[in-house]
């Protein structure tokens, strides 16, 4: 069976759509994304299947029956895609109701790893090797803040 240019063309824009408002920092935004990527996914499962009689056996022929799984994956993405609705839209109240917004903010842990990340891919990192053959060990994360340049001053670089 060919699927309908049309239905690939209405998946494609619905899981673009979806994917896109995913990759925003509003809660409402992503629930947005969600429900599109759901129903683009549901659209999808439905042209798999193709159209015909009802599938009972004695009824209708073998040849003529439609295909009921894709009608049980619809309704099983259907039940999932209502769960995460829920579960977003409890996200987007508690958030409303805390902070008087629903964006997400930066974590600040994940800020401190990437700052720590960008140092590291600093200029001379390439060289493991300090000269002596010795590599050198790596530093805490927490070294940079507590210890005073004089406390380096003994360690003989």
């Amino acid at each position: 069976m060919n699927p309908n240019l049309t239905y690939v063309l209405v998946v494609g824009v619905l899981f673009a759509a979806g994917v896109t408002l995913l990759l925003e920092r509003s809660l409402t935004r992503v629930l947005m994304g969600v429900i599109l990527l759901g129903n683009g996914a549901n659209l999808l499962l439905l042209t798999g299947g193709r159209a015909g009689g009802p599938p009972i056996v004695g009824t209708t022929a073998e040849g003529d029956m439609s295909d009921p799984l894709p009608q049980a994956m619809v309704l099983t993405a259907i039940v999932i895609t209502l769960g995460m609705t829920a579960f977003l839209l409890a996200l987007a109240y508690r958030s409303w109701h805390l902070n008087g917004h629903d964006e997400v903010q930066d974590d600040v842990e994940d800020r401190r790893i990437m700052e720590l990340a960008d140092r590291d891919e600093g200029p001379g990192t390439d060289d493991p090797d300090t000269g002596d053959g010795e590599s050198e060990p790596a530093a805490a994360p927490d070294d940079d803040r507590t210890a005073s340049p004089a406390g380096n001053a003994g360690r003989g670089r």
